[in-house]
């Protein structure tokens, strides 16, 4: 098993996240710790009592949806798969493979209970874990450009989101951008692109889900366009009306 563990950013600090009590946040970040390759915990209330945590804070990560709790009283990170990519050959495959046929993961890698689904976690093996032995090295050469293509062309599986905006500061999976290419008017896309980057410049702003939050800002944007229009239209027939 994998001696270390890693966090996202876009999960950490994230206002959901950050909004929680610290007892809550270092109970998270300790179940991160010690979780197995697949983000399964067995001992949670002790790690909670060892820490000085109580059961609030452990419902309160089940509440927010940062963490899956079974009836076995087994916990999973949800969010396991944005944490951590382990290398194929350290990994080795969680025992409670019941609660596991259990989740499903969704496109963004995010484990679910739910039906939006793309894959049953049981399916997914250590061939769709992230192998960073070769990212890492062309990293530290500052090889950006190789590292991204890589990323994307192992497995066919895009495990980081490539950065958007004139700030280059949204982060949107593949297909996240390919569906709001597809929803919105380029122009319209990219205009709420560079707004929400230089927002996020000025503010220091951070969300937890990007892509949900720019699909809030087109739709405000077309909403008042919208409004604009309608009320230039009715000042032109206004205007007609008061000349006849």
């Amino acid at each position: 098993m994998a001696e270390r563990r890693m966090f996202a950013k876009t999960i950490i600090d994230s206002d959901a996240f950050l909004d929680m009590p610290l007892t809550t946040q270092a109970l998270y970040f300790h179940l991160g710790m010690r979780a197995d390759d697949d983000g399964f915990v067995n001992n949670a209330k002790k790690i909670q009592r060892m820490i000085g945590a109580d059961e609030d804070d452990l419902k309160l990560l089940v509440d927010n949806g940062f963490v899956i709790s079974f009836e076995s009283n087994v916990v999973v990170i949800k969010h396991w798969r944005v944490h951590n990519y382990i290398k194929n050959d350290r990994y080795k495959r969680t025992v409670y493979t019941d609660e596991k046929n259990l989740l499903g993961v969704k496109e963004n890698k995010v484990y679910t209970l739910g039906n939006d689904r793309v894959a049953d976690a049981s399916e997914m093996e250590p061939d769709c874990i992230q192998d960073v032995s070769k990212t890492d090295t062309q990293l530290g050469k500052g090889n950006k450009d190789i590292v991204n293509q890589d990323i994307v062309n192992q497995n066919r599986t895009q495990t980081f989101p490539k950065m958007y905006g004139k700030n280059s500061n949204i982060p949107l999976m593949d297909y996240e951008f390919e569906n709001l290419c597809d929803k919105y008017d380029k122009d319209v896309l990219f205009v709420a692109l560079n707004k929400m980057s230089d927002y996020i410049i000025n503010t220091d702003k951070e969300y937890f889900d990007y892509y949900d939050r720019l699909c809030k800002w087109i739709e405000q944007d077309i909403s008042e366009s919208k409004a604009k229009d309608c009320k230039k239209k009715i000042a032109d027939i206004k205007k007609q009306v008061s000349i006849n």
